[in-house]
This record gives structure tokens, sequence and C-alpha cells, in this order.
């Protein structure tokens, strides 16, 4: 297993060199999204309405961190379970979506689509929000504010730890 230090503007360049179990520590620009604004996004895309978000080559991560505390840009923000974002998953990543960051397995569906578009899932260690949002440089909610944590956010990751779940030919850290 290997260890990247990795800018997501230069992630998918990277992604095909990334396995399953290596480790990454993630720099740049990443959005947070759940079920809610999955779903919302859904429709826009149904109505054939733009995004608030670029889709291409961008980074998702299934996160609703909580309120800042005072001096900090974000409160805890930790991964919640991907699997309610399996739905979600193959259509984005054919839209051009790079990467997801979450907890926990994926689907069959989710895992084709990450093999078909050459992109990655990558897990953030549950139960560490704290510990993630010492990862975040900067906040700012872009869409959706009346679903409150789970609106969609865009943040600055500064060395945001990760591990390979899904890599780009479909090997897992979940398979055994």
């Amino acid at each position: 297993m290997s260890v990247y230090y990795l800018n997501i503007n230069e992630l998918r360049e990277r992604i095909p060199a990334l396995r399953a179990g290596d480790s990454v520590y993630l720099s740049g620009i990443c959005y947070t999204a759940r079920d809610a604004a999955h779903k919302k996004l859904f429709s826009l895309l149904d109505e054939g309405r733009e995004l608030p978000i670029e889709i291409k080559d961008a980074c998702i991560y299934f996160a609703g961190p909580t309120p800042a505390p005072e001096g900090l840009p974000i409160g805890s923000c930790g991964p919640t379970t991907s699997g309610r974002m399996d739905p979600y998953s193959p259509r984005l990543l054919d839209l051009g979506l790079a990467a997801m960051i979450g907890k926990g397995k994926r689907n069959k569906e989710v895992i084709d689509a990450v093999v078909r578009n050459r992109a990655v899932y990558f897990c953030a260690i549950g139960g560490a929000g704290a510990l993630c949002a010492r990862h975040i440089a900067e906040y700012e909610e872009i869409a959706f504010p009346e679903l409150g944590c789970e609106s969609i956010k865009r943040l600055v990751l500064r060395d945001f730890p990760v591990y390979v779940a899904i890599d780009c030919e479909g090997n897992s850290i979940y398979k055994d």
C-alpha cells in the first residue's frame, strides 16, 4: 500500500495509480452532499436545469457538517453511510464525477460505474468528525440552504485523510 498527497484538481490524472487500501491526503475543493441534496440534484437534472456545482471531475463528500464553533471554519464533519447515495452515484459518475468520500460498502451498480468512468471511492474514518474538520480550511454553503446540515457546501480540504476503498479497476477493501 502506498501513501499519496493529492490535489483534487489533479485527481483525474492520478486515479489510475491509486489502489484499494492506499492512504491519501486530499487537498483542494470538495462538495458535501447527502441524500436530500442528491434528491434535489436529480430533480434539477430530470428537469434539464443547471446544477449548482460542476460535476465533471468533482469530488463529493457524503457529510453533513455541524455548525462551526467560534474561531473555526466548520464543526464536526465526519462521513455518512455511502450506501444511501447508491441510487444516485452511477448517474453522477456517468456525468463525470471523479471521486466520492464516505464510509461503508457500495453496491455493484456503483462499483461498475466507478470502473466504467475510471473514478475512485474514498473512505474517511467514521466517528472522527472532529479530526476530519481539522483538515477543512474553508467552508461555504452554496445550494439548498433549506436542507440545513444537508445543504451543499463547498469545502477547501488541506491534507484530508482518506483511504482508497474502491479503485478504478473495481478492487475493494470490502471484498474479504
